[in-house]
């Protein structure tokens, strides 16, 4: 019963974060409009074969881009103004586009409320478990395992993700290139040091491994003659 329960409460919690997260999303943002930009989603659009790819402006400074829970695409202020700095290319951004597009496509969003909902459950499973042979820390041995977990599962997101938006750059005659560069320039754009939290709990993978797989699809593309 309690993890039935545990079950029940992380899908209305994941529902109500959805819109809030929707909510705010509405109230903080704004279709974006920049020719420069609007050319290379055209192109993505036709590689698609839709009419047009929406952008959307969202209101606040921190460097990233948002695949929303209902299907609309996002990029930061913050990043926005990076990119009118010259400190990011209209190419690099076309490839974040393209990277939350990818989420949209594969149906991460849809996932992670399952995901979200089995962690909670698991959590409450294995806090019952351990607690009674580990009181007073089988709770937080519990947390650490199931955010483990998380991170492992939004790492392979993003892995997926990659994958989706290296394969559409590609068809739209953009190329894989600007989404490697920007792997580099990410930690320095966000102010992000890797070496603060383990590989193994982060929530991304590790730049050079993110643009390691990225280099395998190119060679076996160059190996089928793609």
């Amino acid at each position: 019963m309690p993890i039935f329960l545990a079950l029940i409460y992380g899908l209305v919690m994941y529902r109500f974060s959805a819109w809030r997260t929707a909510r705010e999303l509405d109230e903080k943002s704004t279709e974006l409009a920049d020719p420069s930009l609007k050319k290379l989603t055209d192109r993505m659009a036709a590689a698609l074969d839709l009419p047009r790819i929406r952008v959307h402006i969202y209101e606040i400074e921190p460097v990233n881009g948002l695949a929303a829970p209902d299907g609309r695409i996002f990029i930061t202020r913050g990043f926005y103004n990076k990119y009118k700095a010259g400190e990011v290319s209209a190419e690099e951004m076309s490839s974040v586009i393209a990277h939350e597009l990818g989420h949209v496509a594969l149906g991460h969003s849809r996932r992670r409320m399952i995901d979200f909902s089995g962690q909670n459950a698991l959590r409450t499973a294995l806090a019952m478990i351990l607690s009674r042979f580990l009181p007073g820390i089988g709770v937080y041995i519990a947390n650490a395992l199931t955010t483990l977990l998380a991170a492992r599962l939004s790492r392979s997101d993003e892995y997926e993700a990659d994958a989706y938006a290296a394969a559409l750059l590609h068809k739209a005659g953009i190329g894989v290139e600007p989404q490697k560069t920007l792997f580099t320039k990410l930690e320095a754009l966000t102010q992000s040091r890797a070496g603060a939290v383990p590989a193994w709990l982060m929530s991304h993978p590790k730049t050079n491994e993110r643009i390691a797989a990225l280099e395998k699809l190119e060679a076996r593309w160059d190996a089928a003659g793609g």
